[in-house]
């Protein structure tokens, strides 16, 4: 009988201090998935590379809009800055959330309003942030960027 009110003891111990514990970091939520950040992507070309640079993605529905630039090395000629719009429903950012691979689509067009055709998935590494594969198609080329996102990244 004398085990038991230590055993009682150590149990209002345990309690007290899951009590006092911080509490845990709430899950994330659709809503506060409304700026992607995509870090810099880099390509290699027949003879050079292409650098693509995107700002902050900012959510309008199931589309997510920003502008971008690339960078053509050896031919800074050939770069453009443009427009991009990807589509990511509501359903996709919820297979992310589950830890799902997403697929996407979208368009861009650049300074001289020539349209580009944008495929990609994300893939989640956690909640919040994971990689991405990217492919533009450019004057009948295929480029095929691999990066990393990272959600709830405002301006």
């Amino acid at each position: 009988m004398r085990s038991l009110p230590l055993l009682l003891a150590g149990l209002v111990c345990g309690l007290a201090s899951l009590a006092a514990a911080e509490p845990a970091a709430p899950a994330p939520t659709l809503t506060n998935w409304d700026h992607i950040k995509v870090a810099p992507m880099k390509t290699s070309i027949y003879v050079g590379s292409v650098t693509l640079t995107t700002g902050v993605f900012e959510r309008q529905g199931s589309a997510l809009t920003t502008h971008y630039e690339a960078k053509v090395f050896p031919w800074f000629f050939w770069g453009e800055s443009g427009s991009i719009t990807i589509a990511l429903t509501d359903t996709g950012l919820a297979a992310l959330a589950r830890g799902e691979t997403a697929e996407f689509a979208g368009d861009a067009t650049n300074q001289k309003n020539k349209p580009r055709k944008v495929t990609g998935r994300a893939q989640p590494i956690d909640a919040n942030s994971g990689k991405i594969k990217v492919r533009i198609m450019a004057d009948g080329v295929e480029l095929i960027f691999n990066s990393t996102y990272q959600f709830g990244t405002g301006k």
